[in-house]
């Protein structure tokens, strides 16, 4: 017999224009779609052509008309400025009308760019509705980013005002937002015509006389501006990623098919109903933060909680157990790494005794792998599922995931579970060829990619189709490997330049990770294959340890390489690891294994633009030396 997800699943790929176009029902649309799906241009898709939609009137106006004006829309939860803020569907809606009628009286219309390069404040939500609600394009740059890089997405994006804030705050560092994006724009060819500031208490920006203006000084004299009507296949935003090949390269997000995929996500996905509080403890720099802080929620009629944190720090271990208890949060959607933080705190979870979290039913996980041993102390002691889902910025959603919404399978520690509906998973040998169950492979999307997923790059359909679509013709290339077993399930072991080969045998280091990450004293890992003269590469581990304990580090790195020699064998080579006191990783918790890997190799780097803390690289450096490794470094 068959259950809502197979049968969801079945119909999704046999029968897709049905499938959407059911799901678009949801979506108030000031024209519906001449059809569902436009294949005349293949490989490069579109849905809902023809459609005439507003995202933001999706997002906030059709709530507050259909009686919805008082239901919580936005918690913001700042512990680091010790603010809490509630604002209803009515005051966001509110809020954001006015903020629209401020950009167009600085003269944005239909089609401009805005960058956004703000804080995790109400602000940023509210500017990001606001440009949806000009039909303008939104691109949000990390609040804090290197002024270079910034300067490339100005450069690509070309945008006619650029919205910022005076600070940011990192638990108790404040980090100066306005002299990096002077230098940014110093830097950059393309010049905004204006750039609206928020000054926030702690920190007051210098403006420039002429371009620059306070955002409060731009609100008087703003009326409210109505939604502005914009073709299903319009932008909606401008995501720059790295991608598979190292350049930026901007992701385009369309209204129609955006609005369509993250509406159906919340309840088939995250098991959602109007009226429940979600959280999505990460980023609106990141594509969680666009997809299930700011948009997601409130087209499906929940509180989304904004909150300006981090898992420790902000105070204690225990601050997500806060959140969740203070607002009645029924998910949480956060990284494996923020777990794997709290753990390493607070191993007996203690923290949790503190606080009762009763509407609290699931905890979603993605960003990176959710190891087996992180994965079980979040269920023993949550005691409610914990779903490892996978998927990528490119997506703007899950490729793999347990859908609580349709039918809950049996966890697999290690597998985000299975396909989400919409989503014709294949695992490829290098010549393309569909491998057996159990076979690692390159992980392949058979085209066309569902709603919501990029239609192309900003102004570059060449440069998508040339990253995204030639290694496999007719597929969607993710860059990750792993395998499907016989029962289906997807297990994503690293991305393909992860591979390693090893004297002819192609590892995985996510399959190694997962053994040292079993050790009962291991906080946190990373494997990286380091090149070696005879076997070509050879993996090298560093250990990140729980806190409290007191046993040499020695002993414990000869345990764990013991343990890999027993579980995968002699073939593995590894033979090095080493404690480390912290993991490099990006401000998304997403650990710089490339950039480990240059510095082991004594290859040049450029110090990644996006890395959370640039001292832990010199501490990684220091520690290969200890053990006989030269680094090169190249900021």
């Amino acid at each position: 017999m068959s259950n809502a997800y197979e049968a969801a699943y079945r119909r999704s790929l046999e029968n897709p224009e049905s499938f959407w176009g059911e799901a678009a029902r949801h979506i108030h649309w000031e024209k519906t779609w001449d059809k569902v799906l436009d294949d005349t241009r293949k490989p490069l898709y579109r849905w809902f052509p023809g459609a005439v939609c507003n995202t933001a009137y999706n997002a906030l106006d059709r709530h507050v008309e259909a009686g919805r004006d008082a239901w919580p829309a936005l918690i913001y939860d700042s512990p680091v400025t010790d603010t809490i803020e509630t604002y209803t569907y009515k005051e966001l809606r509110d809020a954001v009308a006015l903020f629209a009628g401020a950009l167009a009286r600085l003269g944005v219309e239909k089609g401009d760019r805005v960058v956004i390069y703000m804080p995790m404040v109400p602000e940023t939500a509210i500017a990001m509705l606001a440009c949806a609600r000009l039909g303008a394009v939104h691109s949000v740059v990390f609040g804090g980013f290197a002024p270079r890089e910034l300067a490339t997405r100005i450069d690509d994006a070309k945008p006619k005002v650029i919205v910022s804030a005076s600070c940011g705050i990192e638990i108790r560092r404040i980090v100066r937002y306005k002299p990096l994006l002077d230098e940014a724009i110093e830097i950059a060819r393309h010049k905004p015509e204006r750039c609206v500031i928020l000054q926030r208490p702690m920190e007051t920006a210098s403006l420039k006389e002429g371009r620059d203006l306070e955002w409060n000084q731009a609100l008087p004299g703003a009326k409210p501006h109505p939604c502005v009507p914009v073709a299903a296949t319009d932008p909606l935003y401008i995501l720059y990623t790295s991608g598979i090949t190292g350049a930026p390269k901007g992701v385009v997000r369309d209204n129609g098919g955006h609005m369509v995929a993250l509406d159906w996500t919340m309840r088939a996905v995250y098991g959602m109903e109007p009226g429940d509080v979600f959280w999505a403890a990460s980023d609106v720099g990141w594509v969680v933060g666009h997809s299930y802080i700011v948009y997601a929620p409130l087209l499906a009629g929940c509180a989304t909680v904004l909150y300006e944190g981090k898992p420790v720090g902000t105070p204690d271990a225990g601050a997500f157990w806060r959140v969740i208890s203070q607002h009645n949060v029924k998910a949480l959607f956060t990284a494996p790494t923020a777990f794997r933080a709290i753990k390493r705190e607070d191993p007996n979870a203690r923290f949790l005794e503190l606080y009762n979290m009763p509407n609290f039913k699931y905890l979603f996980l993605a960003g990176e792998r959710t190891d087996p041993d992180t994965l079980a102390w979040a269920q023993n002691h949550l005691k409610v599922p914990v779903i490892d889902h996978w998927w990528q910025t490119e997506t703007g959603w899950a490729i793999a995931a347990n859908c609580m919404g349709l039918h809950v399978f049996p966890v697999k520690p290690g597998s985000p579970a299975k396909p989400v509906p919409g989503w014709n998973v294949r695992v490829l040998d290098p010549d393309g060829l569909p491998v057996p169950p159990g076979q690692t492979g390159a992980i392949a999307v058979k085209l066309p990619l569902p709603p919501g997923a990029l239609p192309t790059l900003w102004q570059n359909d060449e440069g998508y189709i040339r990253s995204y679509l030639t290694q496999f013709p007719d597929y969607y290339t993710t860059g990750d490997a792993g395998y499907m077993d016989e029962d289906g399930y997807v297990y994503v072991m690293a991305r393909t330049d992860d591979i390693i080969n090893v004297a002819g045998h192609r590892l995985s280091t996510g399959a190694m990770e997962e053994i040292l990450s079993s050790h009962p004293d291991v906080a946190e890992c990373a494997v990286v294959g380091v090149a070696d003269t005879l076997k070509g590469e050879v993996p090298l581990g560093f250990l990140v340890l729980k806190a409290g304990v007191r046993r040499p580090g020695a002993e414990i790195e000869k345990e764990v390489v013991q343990m890999v020699r027993d579980r995968i064998g002699p073939v593995a080579a590894f033979k090095t690891a080493m404690v480390v006191a912290r993991l490099p990783k990006t401000r998304s918790g997403k650990i710089l294994r490339g950039t480990m890997k240059k510095i082991a190799d004594n290859v040049e780097y450029k110090m990644p633009a996006t890395i959370d803390d640039p001292e832990i690289l010199k501490e990684i450096e220091e520690s290969l030396v200890s053990i006989g490794y030269s680094t090169a470094r190249k900021d």
